[in-house]
């Protein structure tokens, strides 16, 4: 590493981006969207300066661009009541992506482990609670009175589906959840920590034959220690490989044959140019991945 990244300053959007803010906002004006959406920027920034913020991830699609979006959506029209949980969900870019594209609104739930984002997304998109009725669950997920640690479950739960509107943790979701998606989320952590985050949207999800889990994060060709360097820090992430992604979800979180896990894994050189990183600095690579009940 050279020293830490020089991250992108102003709100540089390709085309479908723009189109995507264009629609979600009302504000037609692109130097004057640009504007919004750079006054936002700084002030989540405040809050924490995360990378996806640096990147301005928060002001795009991204969950339409994994390979399994395409089942998720699927699910959405063909399976009654199919809860979707968007979980690390930050500005909720990716929960307004899938209610655009036809995913019940009524089955949609979204969860983190603070509000600040979220209360963020309503300035930026320009909704409210009211326009945008997706029940917002704050908490911890490692934390025991938010969510429950459970095993995953091979046959359907004995209680019934809840009211997304009455609940106020993830607990009374347990078994019930037909789409999780998490991007971005797991490479916070640390192997074990990861493996832990693993069991735990697992007991989330339904037994029903194709309920998944999707998303991405950083990864390796060969799982161990990244060293990345972010704006303001410069520290080393465990990332896992395909292989070891695979691994894990079947045989280790699920019993061996009982989902079906897909990963690849792809260098991101636009991502790394919007956080300032160069490539002597090192590339960065992101598993795409899916973990489906078969």
């Amino acid at each position: 590493m050279t020293g830490l990244p020089r991250p992108q300053t102003e709100f540089q959007p390709s085309a479908s981006d723009m189109e995507f803010m264009k629609f979600l906002t009302g504000i037609d004006d692109e130097e004057l969207l640009k504007r919004h959406v750079n006054g936002i920027r700084e002030e989540a920034y405040k809050i924490f300066p995360y990378p996806y913020i640096s990147a301005f991830a928060f002001a795009r699609r991204r969950i339409d661009g994994l390979p399994a979006y395409t089942k998720c959506l699927q699910l959405g029209r063909e399976r009654k009541d199919a809860i979707f949980l968007d979980i690390g969900c930050g500005f909720g870019n990716d929960v307004r992506a899938i209610i655009t594209d036809g995913y019940p609104i009524e089955n949609v739930v979204a969860s983190d482990l603070k509000h600040e984002f979220w209360d963020l997304g309503h300035k930026l998109f320009r909704s409210t609670a009211e326009s945008l009725p997706v029940p917002f669950l704050e908490g911890d997920v490692f934390d025991p009175s938010f969510l429950s640690p459970s095993h995953p479950f091979y046959s359907p739960p004995d209680t019934p589906s809840p009211d997304l509107n009455s609940i106020m943790s993830l607990s009374p979701l347990l078994g019930h959840i037909s789409v999780i998606h998490a991007s971005l989320l797991f490479h916070l952590f640390d192997e074990e920590g990861q493996s832990k985050l693993a069991r735990l949207l697992a007991s989330l999800l339904s037994p029903r034959s194709g309920s998944l889990i999707f998303g991405s994060h950083t990864g390796r060709f060969e799982k161990g220690l990244n060293p990345t360097s972010w704006p303001g820090n410069v520290d080393s992430k465990f990332c896992h490989s395909p292989e070891s992604w695979e691994a894990l979800w079947d045989g280790c979180v699920f019993e061996k044959g009982t989902v079906k896990v897909e990963a690849t894994l792809n260098a991101l050189d636009a991502d790394m140019e919007r956080l300032g990183m160069t490539a002597e600095e090192g590339r960065m690579y992101r598993i795409a991945w899916s973990v489906t009940r078969v």
